[in-house]
């Protein structure tokens, strides 16, 4: 399979995995807990478990945007470094704690005020106020030059890590526990329940994220079932 085969590929797999949020009303159902009733596991088990000759899971819990350079950096060092084809490369983001807020839309961080609630910063000092991790920045062009700062090899963008290959999961449990917090901290809209907060957040994510269970649970699953090697840069 050539690059441009796989990038087309890649975004047939993003479509399945979004099609499992439009599939239910709260992905992962409404409950604190998540059952295995509300996991879509067999559409889990073909994504994660798809054809791959290498595979790598990144576990992050502090919010640290550098996480996606090195993300970026792991796509290339496999594709450019070792010769694995790019579409036999596996990478999945297990982002919990204040992480799983990579996985929330600008609708998300705006309402709920998420910035507000992690006591999220930039660089500068200033509250981040919308997810300004995913846009893509560069055109999906894979005959680019990987050295090129501008070309989307050097973009580190969830949209296009996502088109390369990543699998971004959200973890349930992570959204209610924070959902609770939420609502404590008087930061929802005033009559909206922990409860309204979590199937809020869980409705809108962003394109391609899949709901698991639990974070910790399901980086066990992938190391044990599924083979993935297993990195955290910052806990």
């Amino acid at each position: 399979m050539d690059r441009s085969t796989f990038l087309g590929a890649t975004a047939t797999l993003l479509a399945a995995s979004s099609g499992l949020a439009e599939a239910q009303t709260v992905p992962g159902g409404a409950k604190f807990v998540e059952r295995a009733a509300d996991f879509d596991e067999k559409s889990f088990a073909e994504i994660v478990g798809r054809d791959a000759d290498i595979r790598q899971l990144y576990e992050a819990v502090a919010f640290r945007p550098t996480v996606w350079n090195n993300v970026k950096n792991s796509f290339n060092g496999l594709q450019f470094g070792f010769g694995y084809p790019a579409s036999k490369i596996a990478v999945a983001f297990a982002g919990h704690g204040p992480s799983a807020s990579y996985g929330y839309t600008d609708y998300v961080w705006k309402k709920y005020r998420i910035a507000e609630y992690f006591g999220l910063t930039d660089a500068n000092g200033a509250p981040v106020t919308s997810n300004v991790y995913v846009t893509k920045r560069a055109a999906m062009d894979a005959q680019a030059d990987p050295d090129d700062d501008k070309g989307m090899y050097q973009d580190t963008s969830i949209q296009t890590l996502q088109q390369r290959g990543l699998i971004y999961l959200t973890c349930h449990t992570a959204v209610e526990e924070q959902a609770r917090g939420i609502v404590k901290k008087g930061l929802a809209p005033a009559g909206m329940s922990a409860a309204d907060v979590a199937g809020d957040i869980l409705t809108h994510l962003i394109p391609g994220a899949i709901v698991v269970p639990s974070m910790v649970a399901t980086v066990a699953v992938l190391q044990a079932t599924y083979r993935y090697t297993y990195i955290t840069l910052v806990m």
